[in-house]
């Protein structure tokens, strides 16, 4: 791992849309910093995702100054949408659990909708650091996340996903690869480490911050997601199917928990630590 470095970073402002490649992030302890602060909800107050609506991988957010973000899809004009005032909270769902923020204006649940074709409303998670704690067979006492699937930071590795599209390649759906990282939707990507090797890691440092590794992340749906063009086929999930079976999850990637703050940039070292 001497050689381990950061290979690239990710935020994604709006949970299941496109996002952007930063040189450099700050990591607070709920997520980097504007990383999932906002999401679409049904009529019936449940997230909405990619999982439900793929043709979210079309759309894009970029982050704004003060928390904003400025969206674009195809087939509508650019939006800029602000932070809301915070004018009180609604209840929404986050795969069964209740999560209060605040509603976006108006005009984004309408930008929304009529690019989805349903109903959805834009909201924003206002207060981190209270509303969302993270799940208790993992975390330590007032840990929080933001609207990310389950914890702060996904990191994968570059060697990981050669390996993953040399078994692609051999398997039953070779057309299909090779798959590129986008379609995991990580935080962060590591370069310089064997395959899989992050299967063992425990605790990591990258740049000035540590973390400790939660869990293996579980994938879905999502990853047979083509990103660029919102079409789905059985890759990778068939691949892991067979051959990264953890329990009952199909697994890429680590979630880490970050043990202190600090800014993550293009190029830091990664130090494994325990």
């Amino acid at each position: 791992m001497s050689n381990s470095s950061l290979q690239s970073l990710h935020v994604h402002p709006v949970k299941s849309v496109a996002g952007c490649a930063p040189g450099e992030v700050v990591m607070e302890p709920w997520g980097p910093a504007g990383d999932r602060r906002w999401t679409l909800i049904d009529s019936d107050s449940k997230v909405v995702t990619q999982r439900q609506q793929p043709r979210l991988a079309l759309a894009s957010a970029e982050p704004l100054p003060g928390g904003g973000v400025r969206l674009t899809a195809p087939g509508l004009e650019p939006l800029t949408v602000d932070v809301p005032e915070p004018s009180g909270t609604s209840v929404m769902e986050i795969f069964g659990r209740k999560v209060e923020a605040v509603p976006a204006h108006e005009v984004a649940h309408a930008w929304f909708s009529e690019y989805l074709a349903a109903p959805v409303r834009l909201m924003h998670l206002d207060d981190p650091a209270h509303r969302r704690p993270l799940d208790p067979d993992f975390a330590l006492p007032g840990e929080t996340v933001s609207l990310a699937d389950g914890f702060p930071l996904l990191v994968t590795t570059a060697a990981s996903l050669d390996a993953l599209n040399s078994l692609i390649a051999q398997g039953d759906h070779p057309d299909e690869g090779p798959l590129p990282m986008s379609r995991f939707r990580p935080n962060a990507v590591v370069d310089g480490t064997a395959p899989w090797t992050e299967d063992d890691w425990r605790r990591i440092a990258i740049g000035e911050v540590s973390f400790r590794v939660a869990k293996p992340c579980g994938r879905c749906v999502i990853t047979t997601t083509d990103q660029l063009t919102g079409e789905r086929g059985k890759e990778p999930l068939r691949t892991l199917a067979r051959h990264r079976r953890f329990g009952d999850q199909l697994v890429f990637g680590q979630n880490l928990v970050p043990e202190t703050t600090g800014t993550l940039r293009v190029g830091d070292p990664v130090r494994v630590l325990a």
